[in-house]
């Protein structure tokens, strides 16, 4: 999986798995753009893999979005991929999720991802080719009890994972979501009501059928996948990474 001579841009990419995702891309020789709302941790991890200055905003502004993919085309004079890896979760059941939690929950999963495709399709369109990887959820397809913005959130991105799919397939753009189970992030040690201790982190690796929690290259390496001309049949696919959750 060669990207020499391609452009990423990679929402949520100052930490967990679009970090991880930002550094795989630049490792197998893709142009790299960072986009996340926290510039520190997103110029650390510009630095790390020599990819500009990241263009930090927030992904619930239309806006901003036309910007981040502007810039892309500034910089590097077009843009093969996107990955819209940004995504906050609220832990609590409906009863405990204030109206501004559940507008932040949609405003950055669902308007986040819709925004920044609708800015990237156009010059996708008129290369004749791109593709977006979307982050989705296993808990968009399955649920969960107690995260019920995000559980919603992620089944909104799968939907319009497959419609812009099925809108653009005549394009030569390629639209998939990968569904991550538990992985070793930041985001699975948020927002918790209890200590979050090693011992805490083994129950829910328990909950695996491995047995244990995936790290963030893991399911990088699957957007790179995905991304690659190996996935050129693929469009409209939501990718379970969660080693056999979803299987029982």
């Amino acid at each position: 999986m060669n990207f020499t001579g391609k452009t990423a841009l990679i929402t949520g990419a100052a930490s967990g798995m679009g970090a991880a995702t930002a550094r795989e891309f630049r490792a197998a020789g893709g142009q790299v753009v960072i986009v996340d709302r926290n510039e520190q941790l997103a110029a650390q991890v510009a630095g790390e893999i020599d990819a500009g200055l990241p263009v930090v905003g927030d992904v619930s502004d239309p806006a901003f979005c036309a910007h981040a993919v502007e810039t892309a085309l500034q910089r590097h004079g077009r843009l093969d991929v996107l990955v819209n890896a940004a995504g906050i979760i609220v832990r609590a059941d409906a009863l405990g999720t204030t109206d501004e939690q559940w507008q932040r929950v949609m405003n950055v999963n669902v308007n986040g991802v819709f925004y920044m495709s609708r800015a990237a399709i156009g010059p996708m369109k008129q290369q004749g080719h791109g593709v977006i990887v979307n982050f989705g959820s296993i808990w968009g397809s399955v649920g969960a009890a107690g995260v019920v913005a995000y559980c919603a959130s992620k089944g909104a991105v799968h939907q319009i994972t497959r419609a812009m799919a099925l809108d653009h397939a005549r394009d030569g753009i390629r639209i998939n979501a990968v569904c991550p189970g538990e992985v070793n992030t930041p985001m699975l040690a948020s927002e918790r009501s209890q200590p979050v201790t090693a011992e805490l982190m083994q129950r829910i690796a328990e909950s695996v059928p491995a047995g244990r929690l995936a790290e963030p290259v893991e399911i990088a390496r699957v957007v790179l996948f995905l991304a690659s001309d190996a996935a050129s049949y693929m469009t409209g696919a939501m990718v379970n990474v969660d080693a056999g959750y979803t299987a029982r």
